[in-house]
């Protein structure tokens, strides 16, 4: 999964998740299904630190990074 894109990998990550919390695995597709979702949040942490870093590259000004936080709109407001 070297050329796997983020959403693509959430989707997955997620879908494990929702089979793992159902219980109807066996132990050994429990066991393989939890391995592949270490894998997978291992990948999707990977893809954002990249996103991060090509951010503060995009942000530079004047030879130093101007790091903002990110802050997300308030869930209901239409602003």
């Amino acid at each position: 999964m070297a050329g796997a894109k983020f959403e693509d990998a959430l989707a997955k990550l997620e879908e494990i998740v929702r089979k793992m919390e159902q219980g109807e695995l066996t132990l050994d597709e429990s066991l393989a299904s939890f391995e592949e979702g270490i894998r997978l949040a291992r990948l999707c942490s990977k893809k954002l630190d990249e996103a991060e870093r090509r951010i503060e590259i995009l942000l530079k000004k004047e030879g130093e990074t101007e790091v903002k936080p990110f802050k997300p709109e308030p869930e209901g407001d239409d602003h």
